[in-house]
């Protein structure tokens, strides 16, 4: 099998060090690898598979003989980049929102739209975290009947923020149990013990950012550009995965029955459904791995041709480096590299 030379850009980050840890999980092709992240990173050494690799500086002149670059760095560092990268050959797996709404990046999730991954021009978008999870659980029903509508409330965790949302979660809980005054520098409020229903900034509407992008970011990636979504994002206590409550509005009526037989026998999902016995799904239990659990499926009572579910993802993970690297798996799969 032909092997691949592939640049982690953002390599110190969390979702740079998942990149790596599922690189290998999945025994992906590696022929080289090279870890590029700032200035301050350089020099220092992250081992993969028994060896240890130095980090590299990331500029303009990073890409010679590379393959395929998976980019979990800020946009702006992604906007400078990236046209680098495929100037230099290379095709980039985008984490960032740089290029997610450019109508010339395909923006994917492998499970639901695998074809749009042929139609790139150097540069493929992985979509927000919060969209793949829930257009991962909602796909084989949308194929069944096309969904015109989708009111969602998220419930994200706070590595979502990156690695300072954890020690951030963490030394408030310490301190708030030792009465100790509470610091807080990553989140707007304290988390600890708290709810917060903001992530990212308002617009004029009074929407955040990350609520917009799964209506912008789900009609791409559907190619519906009429569908309509009404999103609550709420930060959590939560260390690791996000949680969804999604209602949807079909063309025809989907039953709860029908929707588990298609939930049951989807790509990249778990049916987690069975209240007599209380299971449903969890962050617990989704931690550190890929599948989309979905359950609390049910008709809704307000609504005609309307279905309500739960469903729970690894946001660091499927929700980001592992998707990147299914993304890169289809390249390999389609010679398109």
């Amino acid at each position: 099998m032909k092997k691949y030379n592939v640049a982690i850009l953002g390599a110190t980050g969390a979702v740079g060090k998942e990149m790596l840890k599922v690189l290998e999980e999945r025994n992906f092709p590696l022929n080289e690898l090279k870890l590029l992240a700032s200035k301050r990173s350089a020099g220092e050494k992250i081992e993969f598979k028994g060896n240890k690799y130095v980090i590299e500086e990331a500029t303009e002149k990073s890409f010679e003989n590379i393959h395929v670059v998976l980019c979990a760095a800020e946009n702006y560092i992604s906007e400078a980049l990236s046209p680098a990268a495929v100037k230099a050959g290379a095709v980039v797996v985008d984490n960032s929102s740089a290029f997610r709404l450019n109508e010339n990046v395909p923006l994917v999730v492998p499970e639901v739209n695998y074809e749009d991954v042929k139609k790139h021009n150097g540069i493929i978008a992985n979509p927000n975290c919060s969209t793949i999870i829930a257009l991962t659980a909602l796909s084989e029903l949308n194929k069944y009947s096309k969904i015109k509508k989708m009111v969602v409330s998220t419930y994200q965790a706070v590595s979502g923020a990156g690695v300072n949302g954890i020690k951030e979660l963490e030394q408030q809980i310490q301190d708030a149990n030792q009465d100790k005054p509470v610091e807080i520098k990553t989140f707007q409020y304290q988390i600890a013990y708290n709810v917060i229903p903001q992530i990212g900034n308002f617009d004029d509407m009074g929407y955040s950012e990350e609520e917009m992008k799964l209506q912008n970011e789900g009609r791409k990636i559907f190619h519906n550009p009429d569908l309509k979504v009404n999103c609550t994002c709420v930060r959590v206590p939560v260390y690791r995965s996000h949680s969804e409550s999604i209602t949807i509005e079909t063309e025809k009526e989907i039953t709860p029955d029908k929707a588990k037989e298609l939930l049951s026998k989807a790509q990249g999902v778990k049916l987690v459904d069975d209240l007599v016995n209380k299971k449903y799904p969890m962050p617990l239990d989704t931690t550190d791995q890929d599948l989309i659990y979905v359950g609390r499926i049910r008709k809704d009572i307000s609504s005609e041709n309307s279905l309500v579910l739960w469903c729970c993802g690894d946001q660091v993970r499927k929700g980001a480096a592992t998707n990147a690297v299914q993304i890169a798996e289809v390249l390999v799969k389609e010679n398109l590299l």
